[in-house]
């Protein structure tokens, strides 16, 4: 997996997120997963065709995402209702939108899928990307990540021709 496709995403979700929450967010250490792994409640995914193929996860707990919609909107959220749901996949779109276009200046040409959005116990998300793995970098959110942690879980490879 090539850093230029990587920074981006990094990049984005620090600078979308710092700006919709209106508060700290602090990068955690960078780490690899397989790219069979659980997820921790509620996950976000946009897929990537084009020049590179691969999808971008957000990952959180069901009281991150809670608490993210409820910052994005200006409201307290008691349950992931429909409006929670459209808000965490609109962060997805928002991110790597960001993302994307960066890479595109870049002159990488590639396309985005809408988001997906899972939520549930004990899931478990696979790609079927043969031997790449994800980078997965945590972001806190919040003084001292009260707000919770999102982790930014990126697999992408070069197209195979």
């Amino acid at each position: 997996m090539r850093v230029e496709y990587i920074n981006p995403f990094v990049e984005s979700a620090f600078t979308i997120l710092k700006e919709v929450l209106n508060s700290d967010v602090k990068r955690g250490e960078i780490y690899l997963k397989p790219t069979t792994m659980s997820i921790m409640g509620v996950a976000a995914m946009v897929g990537l065709a084009g020049d590179v193929e691969g999808r971008v996860l957000f990952d959180m707990t069901k009281e991150t995402a809670l608490s993210v919609a409820g910052a994005m909107n200006q409201e307290e959220f008691t349950t992931f209702d429909e409006m929670a749901k459209a808000t965490i996949q609109e962060l997805a779109n928002m991110i790597t939108a960001h993302a994307v276009s960066k890479l595109h200046d870049l002159g990488f040409k590639f396309d985005l899928t809408p988001p997906a959005l899972f939520t549930g116990e004990n899931m478990e998300v696979s790609t079927n990307l043969g031997e790449v793995e994800a980078l997965i970098v945590p972001m806190e959110m919040g003084p001292g990540g009260k707000m919770g942690k999102i982790e930014v879980n990126v697999a992408i490879r070069e197209r195979i021709k």
